[in-house]
Order: structure tokens, then sequence, then C-alpha cells
């Protein structure tokens, strides 16, 4: 049972009383504005970090490479301008330990051109940010071109959030989505030279557009986050099973899926993909040196020992697990309170929450960056109901509160 505090007796509980009630109300009352600056201001810190801190990692090498294999046909003038651009883009220090781990795979990958090669077909799939890359590096640097794109992808992602809080009219709860962000290792994406938060920024403006209607940019956004990363053709399956199982009308959000199913197999064929299995086996079970023509036959026990161990690492190591707890968390404490999302939106909450087990399903591994781009939009989602409880909540505290009266005898 709530009760109300007794009266201050002395003079500093009263100052603190009322310096506490000043900026309470003054909170309420500018709530939107400090949400957005909040949010606001956390999203061009992780920019300015994406371009003056980014992190040195080693697939940095494939996707510059893969960017510039139309000017470079011969394997070992490939690998030496990919090596070489890395290493005047990097520290020495960082430089040294992509090329050398102690006799491992990236001391060997540093000196054996064909092998590097032989990787290519794991990377090539994400043709749209290679594109991206070749078409920037025109114009700056390759490693310039990486960072620009991360601090892009920063700002675009950070201004859709902001726009889908707005027209929820939850911009007070900004701080809170920066929250998740953070908890959601949204910095480390935004450093890492990698297509993850380029797909998360087109796939949260897919989503958007989506909530809003928005059919022919939902299909093109969608699609154009799939070619990102084609990974999430398994996002993009649920999605359209669960809007056909319950004949919700979104032909934008179905026509991606559709033109992703046909560029999946078509782009999988051109760029020489190793295939779901061995790449399965290099990322989570054992990194093979050489991949060409690896066809090691399919095993119950080591998709399962895979799919242990990555499991652990994620609870473990990683923050993906918690934040989709989190949000289903969110979801039921609002429904319970009677906000409920809608059926357009409720459909995308379950299809956001089952592609992130699906897609670990299919290829579990453990880093979060793989399961970023569903990690957000739930929270996005929930801002609504949670600002209609919070609105319903300020509505009826005065018949919620219970006054104790004080016993003067």
């Amino acid at each position: 049972m709530l009760t109300k505090s007794p009266a201050p007796t002395n003079l500093l509980d009263r100052l603190t009383e009322g310096g506490l009630a000043w900026g309470e109300g003054t909170y309420a009352r500018l709530a939107a504005p400090i949400g957005a600056a909040t949010l606001a201001l956390y999203i061009l810190l992780t920019a300015v970090m994406a371009w003056f801190i980014p992190d040195a990692n080693w697939d940095m090498l494939p996707y510059l490479a893969i960017a510039e294999e139309g000017s470079y046909r011969d394997v070992q003038a490939l690998h030496d301008y990919a090596y070489g651009m890395v290493r005047g883009g990097v520290s020495a220090g960082d430089y040294k330990a992509l090329i050398d781990d102690g006799g491992g795979f990236r001391s060997h990958m540093a000196g054996n051109a064909a092998d590097f090669h032989s990787l290519l077909g794991m990377y090539r799939i994400k043709f749209l940010y290679a594109e991206i890359l070749s078409t920037m590096s025109s114009v700056m640097s390759p490693v310039e071109a990486m960072r620009a794109v991360s601090v892009l992808s920063v700002l675009v992602f950070g201004a859709i959030a902001l726009l889908w809080l707005r027209s929820e009219g939850a911009l007070a709860l900004a701080p809170v989505v920066g929250a998740v962000l953070m908890m959601a290792e949204f910095g480390d994406a935004a450093r890492a030279a990698t297509p993850d938060l380029l797909c998360s920024a087109l796939f949260l403006g897919g989503l958007f557009t989506y909530v809003r209607g928005r059919e022919v940019a939902t299909a093109i956004l969608l699609f154009l986050a799939f070619m990102a990363r084609p990974d999430n053709i398994v996002f993009l399956t649920v999605f359209a099973v669960l809007l056909v199982a319950f004949r919700q009308k979104a032909w934008g959000a179905l026509a991606g899926f559709a033109a992703s199913l046909v560029a999946y197999f078509a782009i999988s064929h051109w760029t020489q993909h190793p295939g779901w299995w061995p790449h399965l086996w290099f990322s989570s079970i054992e990194q093979h040196y050489n991949m060409n023509g690896f066809d090691p036959p399919f095993s119950a026990v080591a998709y399962l020992r895979a799919f242990a161990v990555s499991m652990v690492r994620a609870v473990s190591l990683n923050s993906w697990v918690g934040t989709s707890v989190l949000a289903l968390a969110g979801c039921y404490a609002a429904s319970r309170a009677g906000f409920k999302l809608d059926r357009r939106a409720g459909i995308l909450f379950a299809a956001l929450v089952l592609g992130v087990l699906a897609k670990f399903t299919v290829f579990p591994i453990h880093d979060t960056r793989i399961y970023f781009p569903n990690l957000i939009p739930p929270f996005l989602l929930l801002a609504g109901p949670f600002m209609a409880l919070w609105a319903s909540i300020k509505g009826h505290r005065a018949a919620v509160l219970d006054v104790v009266p004080v016993d003067k005898s």
C-alpha cells in the first residue's frame, strides 16, 4: 500500500523535498525535449567514437578485398592490396594484431594469398556493403570509407529511432531507448568495420515504414537490409509466415520477402558462397584455412555441440539474450496493465523475437552484432503502450494513493 510521507520538519528536509519536487515538475514539463536531446547526444557521441576510435577487426581485410576484386584479378595482387590498405589505415599495433597471432589463423592468412582468397565467398554475399565501399573508395581511402559508412549508419539509425518515438508521442522515453542501445552493444557495432549497422539502419527504416503503413518504402528498405546482410532472410521468412497466418495485409513486407528470397539464391550462386554447413563449420566449429571445395558431411553431434557452446557464450559473454528477455518482459507488463500492442505491431513484435531464435537455431553464433537488427525495434514498438500506461498512472495517482492520517494523540 502506498502512503504519503510525513511533512518535513527541518530546513534541510524541506529544501531537499522542494528541490526534488522542482526537478520532477521541470522534467515532467520538458520530458520530450530533454529525452530527444539526451538520445541525440548519445547518437552523436557514438558517431564520433566510430570515426575517431574505430575497432580494427580482421574482417576488414576480406571486406576490402571483395570491394576491389574487379580491379585486382590476380589473387596475390588482391591480397597485397587489402593488407596494404589496412596497414596504411590503422595503427602499427592494431595491424600487428591482425597479421600475427603466433602462427595461427591470422598469421597464416597474412602469408597465403590463395587461402585468403578462398574465404571471400563468405563475404562476397554481403553485396550491398561491398558495392558501397567500392564506390566510396574513389573519393577517400578504403579504410576511411568503412568508417564513413559506420558513421552514416549510426546517424541514420538514431534519426529513425527519434522519428519513431516522436510518431508515438514517446520522446520522453528516449533516454530509456538510449540505455537499451548501450546494453545491446550499439557502440561496439558502430566501431566495427562490418555491414551490421548499415543493415540495422535500413532494417529499422523498413520496420518503421511498415508500422506507418508505407508499403512501397517497406519493400525497398527491407530488401536493401537483406542485401547488406542476407542472413536477414531468416527474419523475413518468419515475418512473412506470420503475416499470412494471421491474414494481415502488408504487401510491402511480403514483396520485400519475395524479392529477397529470389535474390538469396541468385547471390549465393554468383558469389560462390560455400553453403550453409561449410560456413557454419568455419564460424562455429573450426576455422578451415582453405574453403575451396570444403564440404564436410553434416554431423548432428557437431551441430549440437556448436549450438551448446554458442549458447553458453551468448549467455555469459554477450547481451542479446538478456535484451530479448527484457523486451518480452516489457510486452508482458504492458499487456497485463491493459495496454496491448495493436494487431499489426503485435505480429511484428512476435516476428522480431522469433526471428532471433530462428537465426540462432539456423546458424548458432554467439555475437550480439548478428542479432542487433532485431533487438531495438521491440522497445520502440512498446513505447506507445508504455506512454499510455504512464498517462493512466498520472491520471489516477490521487485514487491510488492511500493517505494515512498522522496520529496526533
